[in-house]
């Protein structure tokens, strides 16, 4: 089991910045791929970055390329989501995920564990 805990969530302003963490423990050596997804109320949950253990490669969605930086700290098993010129259309519930099976992955059915969630509210 993965345990995952997420923090650092807030309310902005439109253009702020924010940063996310996430706190793994557990059997994390298991795994693979460390995710960023978010979900607005009455919508579907989205990618936003992924970022693989073993090399720290990232993989970001369009809409926060440039934007955001996934990154993560491996002494402390935590992963971070730097979020930069926030819009209001970001608000949502931001969750930290871990899959154990694929080195990439951008679907929540790729995922094994999942944080609680984070809110983020950006203000227009």
């Amino acid at each position: 089991q993965v345990q995952l805990v997420e923090s650092g969530g807030g309310l902005v302003q439109a253009g702020d910045s924010l940063r996310l963490s996430c706190a793994a423990s557990g059997r994390t050596f298991s795994s693979r791929t460390m995710g960023w997804f978010r979900q607005a109320p009455g919508k579907e949950r989205e990618f936003v970055a992924c970022i693989r253990w073993s090399d720290d490669n990232t993989y970001y969605a369009d809409s926060v390329k440039g934007r955001f930086t996934i990154s993560r700290d491996k002494s402390k098993n935590t992963v971070y989501l730097q979020m930069n010129t926030l819009k209001p259309e970001e608000t949502a519930v931001y969750y930290c995920a871990a899959a154990e099976r694929y080195y990439y992955a951008t679907r929540p059915s790729q995922y094994n564990y999942w944080g609680q969630g984070t809110q983020v509210t950006v203000s227009s």
